[in-house]
Parts: structure tokens; C-alpha cells; sequence
């Protein structure tokens, strides 16, 4: 395999003739599928009742969900790359139609985390959008497209949380899962009518061996992160988790590199631009997560605790809405910063604004007004971000593997926030202030978070410092001259 990635113009397709439209609709099925990860957000704490069953068996409603898209995320890349992007984003959206409809019907915890797991699967549809836009879209739209691409999954569940807030208040639960559905037909019906299916196909034979080995490694480790705070850290079943995810990752990894026709061609995944990025990606989803888990309660909280701002579920979501409109109107901001000195910049860009966010949320925390300007800035710098990460793996890597490399970078985001969780959990459970006898995570458990949040966006920029330099790509003498190296465009 080359290591010079080859540029879509190159492979021989046509730009499709409504590119404006085909980025209409690829985003608005990235909002679509972000959305779907924040609808049960406002009815966690009512889900045991609605469905008979105990708390910690009715959050496996959220985790199957986690677990789903982890394994999913990277297989459907990779399909897509050998049988068609479209294809498998169509099929994506069909499953998250088909699971929207299972959990509007259900009202029992089994066809719940049924539903939910097919959802979990559709969330391979932001890497797969991003791949077409590089296969369909003319040069000079790219950086943009792809940039609004990657922002729709934090635009999605940002807005996502003052509708379902709103839906839960006012209607049946059901209707969440119904409107879910429904957007996912619309989503469905315009990428059908909409968006070409590109020619750029890698071929092949799936890897069936590497595609078990990495679902039972990822779904160990994510299961031993995200219910080691129920289990305890120590027992038995979160060491034994761990202990098998590391054995079968290390035997995944030597099995995916003497495989002809790997999964993860892990030695592209070694190239310095796009290991230091799904690296930096890690951070920057633990940074970004760890906001979404002080915020809300912050707001939620009683007054009375003196920190807490007693406020609803609904006032959480008009709160954390900003953020995702601010992510989208960086965007292009994004875009035009990393045309003009590279996409390394442009991460290192948000990674700042993100640390900076933290260090204002230490300061202020008091006010409503407080926590949406913490909420705007932060998405400004996941804005920027999100829409460098894109551009870095699609420097790196040949228009045959897109799918594949971009669905591995949105892996190690979700890998990042799965993290969050845990660490933001314990340090919450550990620092705790009384009132009326019961235990309340203390507001310098909150600043520790915080803190936390804001060393993760330092070590993003860190990592991206050792991305390799921009260096303009400079005009071909002929068509047929080679195009420069990977880390040159980059």
C-alpha cells in the first residue's frame, strides 16, 4: 500500500452537482444520529419506573448504547470503504430507525436495550459522511463541509437536550423514540434522493477474526470504564474485564498486522499525523465530556448546598443548547484557519479556548449566565477542533481507507468521553458535602473536574504540537506529477 494518500479528483469522479445540498443532508444525518445519544438523557432517573426494573439494570438503556456504537463504529467504516459509503450509511440510518421504533414500542426493560443497541449501531454515520464529502466534494469545500460534518455530533446532542427535556415535560415518553424515527426516515429519504454513491471502493475480504477480536477487547475495556463505579474499581469482574481487554487488544494488534486484509491497518494508524491526532482525539473527548457532566448538575443541584442553582431539566438544556450553535458557526471559522496554516494549527487553536473555558468555569460557576458563557467557549474550542481532526486523518490517509481511518478517530473521541465518566464519577462520589442527610458531590469535587477537564485540553495541545508542520501544497507542473507526501498536505 502507498503511503501517499491519492486526492479524490484523481480517482476519476464527477462533483456531484448540488454539493451545497449533499452537505445539507449528510449533516442533518450526523444531528440526526446525535441526537438519538442524548434523548434519554431528561428520563434516566424515571427509566426504572417506566420499565420495571432496578437502576443499574436500567442503565444498561444508556451503556448498550456506548457499547454498540464502540464495536460498530470502525466495522462500519471499514465496509463502507470496501462496498460503498452510502450503502452503509443508508444501512445505519435503517438501524436507527428500526431501534427508535423498538424502544417507542417498549415498555420492558429487554426490548429497551434491544432498541437502544440498535441505535448505538447507526453511530458510525458522521465518519462515513465525512468520507463521502471527501470522495463527492470539490477541493475547496471540503475543509468547510467537513468541519460542519464533525461539529454536527456535538451540535446534535447540544440541541438534543432542551427538545427532549421539552418532549418528556409535556408528552408521553414514547414520543421521544417516535421523533427519533421520524427524523431518521427524513435523514433516510434525502440521502437516498441526494447523495451519490462514490466509486472510490478499496475491495477485499472482510476481516471477520480482527472484526470479533476488537468488538470483545473494546466492549471489556468500556464495559470495566463505565460500570467500574457500580462494581467497584477492585472487584473481581472490573480487573477481570480489564485484564481480558488488554490480552485480546495485544493479540488483536499482532493478528491485524500479519493479516493481508486487517480491519485497522494499524500501520497506517502508526503514522506520526494520525496517531498523534486519534491520541489528541482521546483528550479532547474526555475534556469535552467532562463539561457535560458538571454543568447539569451544577444547574440541578439545590440552592440551599450554596453552589447549586436548583434549576430543571429544561432550564439544563436552554442552558447547553448555545454550545451547539456556537460549535456550528465555528465551523467554517475552523475551516478558513486550517486552509490558511493547516489543521495542526487549528487544533491546537481549540485546545486552548477549551482549557480556557475550564479555567472560567473554576472562577464563575454561580450564575446561569455563568455556565452558558462556560458552555459558548468551550464549544467555540471543540468547534475548531472537531473540524481540524478530519482534515489531519484525511492527510494521512488514501481516499480507499477514509472511512475506516475517520471512523477510528470518532472511536477514540467516544473512547475519551467513556473515560470522563469514570474519573468525573469517582471524584464526585468521593468528594461530597451533607444536606439533609444525604451525599452531594461538594463544589471543590466540581473544580477538581474542572481542573481536570482543563489538563486534558492542555495535553490535546501538547500532543498536537507533534503533529508535523503545515507546508502549502504547491501547484502540479502536469496531471500526471505525483501529488506531495502525506504529511506535506497535511
Amino acid at each position: 500500500m502507498s503511503d501517499t494518500p491519492v486526492r479524490p479528483a484523481e480517482v476519476g469522479r464527477s462533483a456531484p452537482s448540488r454539493p451545497g445540498a449533499v452537505v445539507a443532508v449528510l449533516a442533518l444525518a450526523g444531528i440526526t444520529v446525535s441526537l438519538m445519544q442524548t434523548l434519554v438523557i431528561p428520563i434516566v432517573p424515571e427509566l426504572p419506573t417506566y420499565l420495571n426494573a432496578s437502576a443499574s439494570n436500567a442503565a444498561w438503556a444508556v451503556t448498550a448504547t456506548l457499547l454498540a456504537a464502540a464495536v460498530a463504529t470502525p466495522m462500519a467504516g471499514r465496509i463502507g470503504d470496501m462496498f460503498g459509503k452510502r450503502l452503509m450509511l443508508l444501512i445505519s440510518l435503517v438501524l436507527l430507525v428500526c431501534g427508535s421504533v423498538v424502544c417507542a414500542l417498549s415498555d420492558a426493560l429487554v426490548p429497551m436495550i434491544v432498541g437502544r443497541t440498535l441505535q448505538g449501531l447507526a453511530s458510525a454515520v458522521v465518519p462515513l459522511g465525512i468520507s463521502i464529502m471527501r470522495d463527492e466534494l470539490p477541493p475547496e469545500k471540503l475543509a468547510g463541509s467537513t468541519a460542519l460534518m464533525s461539529a454536527s455530533l456535538g451540535v446534535g446532542g447540544a440541541l438534543g437536550l432542551p427538545a427532549a427535556a421539552f418532549l418528556a415535560d409535556h408528552f408521553d415518553w414514547h414520543v421521544l423514540f417516535w421523533t427519533s424515527a421520524a427524523l431518521g426516515v427524513v435523514a433516510f429519504a434525502l440521502v437516498m434522493l441526494l447523495v451519490p454513491e462514490s466509486t472510490v471502493r478499496s475491495g477485499g475480504r472482510f476481516d471477520a477474526v480482527g472484526s470479533a477480536g476488537l468488538a470483545v477487547g473494546l466492549v471489556s475495556l468500556l464495559l470495566a470504564v463505565s460500570k467500574g463505579a457500580d462494581w467497584g474499581w477492585t472487584s473481581g469482574t472490573t480487573l477481570g474485564l480489564l485484564a481480558l481487554a488488554a490480552v485480546v487488544l495485544v493479540v488483536w494488534g499482532v493478528f491485524e498486522l500479519r493479516t493481508p486484509q486487517p480491519l485497522v491497518d494499524l500501520r497506517t494508524t502508526a503514522r506520526r499525523q494520525v496517531l498523534f491526532t486519534n491520541l489528541a482525539s482521546i483528550a479532547f473527548g474526555f475534556s469535552m465530556f467532562a463539561m457535560s457532566l458538571v454543568l447539569p448538575q451544577l444547574l440541578q443541584l439545590p440552592a440551599q448546598t450554596g453552589y447549586g442553582l436548583g434549576r430543571s431539566m429544561l432550564t439544563v438544556g436552554l442552558v447547553m443548547a448555545p454550545q451547539g450553535l456556537v460549535m456550528m458557526a465555528f465551523a467554517p471559522v475552523s475551516a478558513a484557519v486550517t486552509k490558511a496554516k493547516g489543521p495542526k494549527v487549528t487544533l491546537m487553536i481549540g485546545a486552548v479556548i477549551v482549557a480556557a473555558g475550564y479555567g472560567i468555569n473554576i472562577v464563575l460557576m454561580s450564575e446561569v449566565w455563568h455556565l452558558i458563557l462556560v458552555s459558548c467557549v468551550i464549544g467555540a474550542g471543540v468547534g475548531f477542533a472537531y473540524g481540524a481532526m478530519p482534515a489531519l486523518i484525511m492527510g494521512a490517509v488514501p481516499p480507499s481507507e477514509t472511512a475506516a481511518a475517520n471512523s477510528l478517530n470518532t472511536l477514540m473521541r467516544s473512547i475519551g468521553t467513556s473515560v470522563a465518566s469514570a474519573v468525573a464519577g469517582v471524584i464526585l462520589a468521593q468528594m461530597t458535602t451533607s444536606l439533609g442527610g444525604h451525599a452531594l458531590p461538594s463544589e471543590n469535587g466540581f473544580k477538581v473536574v474542572m481542573a481536570i477537564g482543563a489538563g486534558a485540553a492542555v495535553l490535546a495541545f501538547v500532543l498536537a504540537s507533534f503533529l508535523p508542520r503545515h507546508r502549502p501544497a504547491t501547484p502540479a507542473p502536469a496531471p500526471a506529477a505525483a501529488e506531495p507526501s502525506a504529511e506535506a498536505v497535511a
